[in-house]
């Protein structure tokens, strides 16, 4: 593909190191695309593997949030902050995990439409605090999550990732990040 997956003028390293080839070959198995947000990283191998590193970490790792969960708190975030790449990528990861399409639109258009379960509406209403003024979080915000079951572990989860889709969304918003064609109609 020859279009930049940003509106900046960074052209992906080529070749690509042996290994970040055969990272994109794994997605290219798995998703059937590589993300634009990797090819959007490739033009520095270093930056790339830094961004994979945390995202892989905090998406994928072991946690007390299902993957779901984090992709919920991804499209949360994403939705507040008006980032389309997010709201798209991470909107079709929401209708998959879940089987739930209708799940996966409320998430980006009002996630307070859906019908959550009183444990996701504490998570969510925790990221969207953390969103928009996250000086503001008290003891009385940790403790509602406490006493909708996560732990003090879960916590980090959720603050981490609610801080890394911040980073994130600003990212792609400021460099004009397109959204694979391909997210549009992944489990609809």
């Amino acid at each position: 593909m020859t279009e930049h997956p940003t509106a900046l003028d960074l052209p992906q390293v080529d070749p690509l190191p042996e290994g970040t080839q055969k990272y994109f070959d794994i997605c290219q198995d798995k998703l059937g695309m590589v993300p634009n947000v990797l090819r959007a990283h490739a033009f520095s191998i270093e930056k790339l593997d830094a961004f994979t590193a945390l995202y892989n970490e905090l998406m994928l790792a072991g946690s007390g949030l299902s993957k779901l969960e984090r992709e919920m708190i991804a499209v949360v975030v994403s939705s507040m902050n008006r980032c389309w790449y997010c709201q798209v990528a991470h909107g079709a990861a929401v209708r998959q995990l879940s089987g739930d399409p209708a799940l996966g639109e409320a998430m980006v258009m009002n996630w307070r439409a859906a019908d959550l379960e009183p444990r996701h509406i504490a998570m969510l209403t925790f990221a969207e605090k953390v969103t928009e003024a996250s000086a503001r979080i008290t003891e009385g915000d940790r403790q509602a999550l406490r006493d909708a079951g996560f732990t003090d572990h879960d916590i980090w989860d959720i603050a981490n990732v609610t801080g890394f889709f911040n980073m994130s969304n600003r990212v792609a918003s400021a460099t004009g990040m397109r959204p694979n064609e391909d997210y549009h109609a992944q489990a609809r």
